[in-house]
């Protein structure tokens, strides 16, 4: 066949494989930013060359956490987008106007933040480099993720001196402690410790209940799985060319499930 006729055959071939342009969400991520940022003691997030306020520990209003923010144009597709960052993925849910707003806690270094469409395919991607130097780099850090936003889902970690890390003592005595407590939606919960203690440590998810439109209850017919999967990851020397990580999924199906995701040694 000659070239001119084999041409347009093998575009139109390309088309056929394509999805159309209405299916692709349009998608834009406001904060954080991408490059060199440096975030220090003060919020000091609307200034251009900070993409985010100073992570620390507070369960209170979110005014201390970091917020991946955005909006995502809204798409025939019943499938959450995913939301990854620093390769930790999470279901990623939109009020009706798209937009969104995820807690997370970044440490210094290279950090990356990455939305992908159901399928899979990945939409946007931005890295930049923290370099604030009076944040402690987090040696162990436990991230909870899962895939139902009318559940609520809670992260416990036992460190080797019997303290207990949850939403109910958040801050632990040790130095230890939850970064993120999110309360409305599916995740993430964060625990962190940058100094961790030689020993033992106990990780557990539960399904303590549901959220909706009027707060807190425990009617499991409103959620919208039946059997909610948890993403667990476990995160060492983050940042650092020592960096290793593991995953575990966990199903939960009914509210009061508590289980042992992962014992280990440090």
């Amino acid at each position: 066949m000659r070239l001119d006729r084999l041409l347009p055959c093998l575009l139109a071939s390309v088309a056929l494989g394509a999805p159309p342009r209405a299916a692709l969400a349009q998608v834009r991520i406001e904060r954080p930013a991408s490059g060199w940022n440096a975030a220090g003691l003060t919020d000091r997030s609307d200034e251009i060359a900070v993409a985010y306020p100073p992570a620390l520990i507070d369960r209170g209003a979110q005014k201390y956490r970091t917020l991946i923010r955005g909006r995502l144009q809204k798409v025939d597709d019943e499938r959450p987008h995913l939301l990854v960052v620093n390769g930790n993925p999470m279901p990623l849910y939109t009020g009706e106007d798209g937009l969104f707003a995820r807690p997370y806690v970044f440490g210094s270094g290279s950090n990356s933040v990455e939305l992908r469409s159901p399928d899979g395919r990945e939409r946007r991607r931005l890295q930049f480099y923290e370099t604030a130097s009076t944040r402690p780099r987090a040696r162990i850090r436990v991230v909870l993720a899962w895939d139902d936003n009318q559940a609520e889902v809670d992260l416990h970690v036992i460190t080797p001196d019997g303290q207990h890390a949850f939403w109910g003592d958040p801050v632990l005595a040790n130095g230890g402690g939850l970064d993120v407590d999110s309360v409305d939606g599916a995740g993430p919960e964060m625990f962190s410790m940058t100094a961790p203690l030689r020993g033992l440590y106990h990780t557990y998810v539960n399904y303590w209940g549901n959220f909706g439109g009027q707060g807190y209850h425990f009617d499991e017919t409103t959620r919208k799985r039946d059997v909610i999967t948890t993403t667990i990851t476990l995160v060492f020397e983050e940042n650092t060319l020592r960096e290793r990580r593991e995953t575990h999924v966990v199903p939960l199906r009914r509210i009061g499930d508590l289980d042992l995701v992962k014992s280990f040694v440090y």
